[in-house]
């Protein structure tokens, strides 16, 4: 039996369907920015690619998840 997706990643699939990149493509671009401030990256997402506000909360959360070396 596969385990159920939690948290963050749950909304993966939902936002490359969405937003047409893949989430690697997503977190480069989170990466790039100048700003590493959670809220500001999460206005930018919103503001410039029009997305919504979980889907960019997600992806934040969980690229700076990684950037931070957690699991």
């Amino acid at each position: 039996m596969t385990e159920k997706v939690k948290g963050p990643a749950s909304y993966f699939p939902s936002i490359e369907a969405k937003y047409g990149r893949s989430i690697s493509d997503w977190k480069a671009l989170i990466r790039a920015r100048p700003t590493k401030k959670h809220m500001e990256l999460v206005a930018w997402l919103k503001q410039e690619h029009g997305m919504g506000h979980g889907h960019a909360n997600a992806l934040v959360a969980d690229t700076i998840r990684e950037e931070r070396g957690e699991e």
